[in-house]
């Protein structure tokens, strides 16, 4: 049996990526993957990635990663009210003026996707991680999807499960013909309604994989003082709170 931790979707809160990492130390899992998105939205953005530099745990490159990096103009969101739009520019330029040219280039050179093979007994495991998915990293994938998305990135990616982020919404879906499409959720800026920090757990062996969410709480109220103390639109200290749980 072989565990690995999958997380994504930090966007710069130190406190819930620690208490992540406390829990995977606490359950003994030391093969750590991140989807991506390191920054945005909490003021620790250049401390989360060095964090992922000194731990050398593979990374991808998350659309907000890619626009801090490369300095990509920021687009509205059709889905977005004109108050989150508002509060989403400011806190994307305070990103592109406090992450240092070192981390920016981290971010630059960070893999699109990312494969893994594990050899349990006699059985070859394929994983496939992307951000979002497998032609784009800003491509949003609710569990409502039609089936057919999740057993078409199955298929042309020729693995027995896809985990992805992006959404901030962990899901599990089964296709007993195909294999496994998980959301692992977000660590720092979960949409769920219990706002908790979310990962994956994979349990390989040699004739299944379990795939487990887990969810824990992390001091929440340190991360939106950091939020309060910044530059960064209190607007995403009261989203913590759970204060806009319509806002998806």
């Amino acid at each position: 049996m072989i565990q690995i931790a999958v997380f994504s979707d930090v966007h710069g809160n130190l406190p819930a990526l620690e208490a992540v990492f406390a829990d995977m130390e606490k359950r003994g899992i030391h093969q750590r993957f991140c989807l991506g998105d390191l920054v945005d939205f909490a003021p620790w953005g250049n401390e989360v990635i060095e964090k992922i530099r000194k731990l050398s745990i593979p990374c991808l490159m998350g659309n907000h990663d890619e626009r801090i990096a490369f300095d990509i103009p920021v687009v509205p969101l059709c889905k977005h009210s004109e108050e989150e739009t508002e509060a989403r520019f400011i806190a994307i330029d305070h990103s592109k003026k406090h992450i240092t040219e070192l981390n920016k280039r981290f971010l630059s050179e960070l893999p699109f996707h990312l494969k893994l093979n594990y050899k349990i007994g006699e059985r070859h495991w394929n994983i496939q991680l992307v951000h979002s998915s497998l032609a784009s990293n800003d491509t949003y994938l609710y569990e409502s999807e039609d089936d057919e998305a999740f057993i078409h990135m199955l298929e042309e990616s020729q693995s027995d499960i896809v985990v992805m982020g992006h959404t901030h919404l962990s899901f599990k879906k089964y296709f007993e013909a195909e294999g496994w499409a998980v959301n692992c959720g977000s660590v720092g800026r979960s949409k769920e309604e219990n706002r908790l920090a979310s990962y994956l757990i994979l349990t390989l062996e040699e004739e299944q994989i379990f795939p487990e969410i887990v969810q824990i709480a992390y001091p929440v109220e340190e991360t939106v003082r950091g939020i309060e103390e910044s530059g960064i639109p209190d607007y995403y200290a009261a989203f913590l709170k759970n204060e806009r749980i319509s806002v998806l």
